[in-house]
């Protein structure tokens, strides 16, 4: 009976791993996501290639503000708050090919992620 119930409980474990394994990557990291180009509202010309981004999680934490920090602020910042969002750290250029009426074709450099990292969140990149 025991064994049983070992070998079901190994079994659920493993559905669950395989299951969820992408949504369980800890961190920050790149993910491929298809960007579909136009030159203009009519689609004269158009294209697609897969792109990078970073996406996941970084650790952010709260804590009760130093005596300093409360004087200075005349006691309305009693909470700091450290955060870190998950940002592109490295970016490359990569080349869409345009497909044009009149079987023409184009090409524009886009930018991409190359790396992610966890960094201190800022208003200016969002």
């Amino acid at each position: 009976m025991a064994l049983r119930v070992l070998l079901f409980c190994l079994l659920v474990l493993a559905v669950i791993e395989g299951h969820c394994r992408e949504a369980a990557i800890p961190g920050c990291h790149l993910h491929p996501f298809n960007v579909t180009v136009r030159s203009d509202r009519h689609g004269t010309c158009q294209g697609s290639h897969v792109a990078q981004a970073c996406v996941g999680h970084c650790e952010s934490s709260a804590f009760p503000s130093r005596y300093s920090v409360l004087v200075a602020s005349g006691y309305r910042h009693n909470i700091t708050s450290i955060s870190q969002c998950c940002t592109i750290s490295r970016l490359k250029k990569v080349k869409v090919w345009l497909d044009c009426v009149g079987n023409q074709r184009g090409e524009l450099e886009i930018f991409t992620a190359r790396a992610c990292q966890c960094d201190m969140c800022r208003l200016s990149r969002y």
